[in-house]
């Protein structure tokens, strides 16, 4: 399971001109699925990111998690995080998840974030046509592999 993390100021995503998730300060998570993720990547992942200390303190550190500023946030699937570059130019997909089982994982992911804390949770739709307006907070973007946990 892989995720891109971006605090920010505000987010949301649009499908078919209607808004389907927005949230204020927080933290957007594009995330993305392959078959070889189980519930341990979705426990995991969630808990590292409602305890990641990146938005400031008092003194300008980062030393404080979303749990800690009350902050929200937005989940949007993203297969392409998984994108193999390594041949040619056209990006390969094979590493992905099979669509129904990355849908379910998607939906337990978010399951996941709302059980484990208080924080407003909004997503997009899996599989949708997706926009997605933000204002990045810093910037501060974090990748994150849960097979390669650095």
């Amino acid at each position: 399971m892989r995720a891109i993390i971006q605090r920010v100021s505000f987010a949301k995503v649009v499908v078919d001109d209607s808004t389907i998730g927005a949230i204020d300060t927080g933290l957007l998570v594009f995330l993305g699925v392959e078959d070889a993720d189980g519930m341990e990547d979705i426990t995991w992942l969630a808990q590292k990111i409602l305890k990641m200390r990146i938005f400031s303190d008092s003194e300008g550190k980062m030393n404080l998690s979303a749990n800690d500023i009350n902050g929200e946030i937005l989940v949007v699937s993203q297969f392409t995080l998984h994108a193999g570059t390594k041949k040619g130019n056209r990006p390969s997909f094979i590493k992905a998840g099979r669509p129904e089982f990355a849908e379910k994982m998607y939906e337990l992911f978010i399951q996941e974030l709302k059980k484990s804390s208080s924080l407003k949770v909004e997503a997009g739709i899996f599989g949708a046509d997706m926009k997605v307006s933000l204002l990045n907070d810093g910037p501060v973007t974090i990748w994150i592999d849960t097979k390669n946990k650095e």
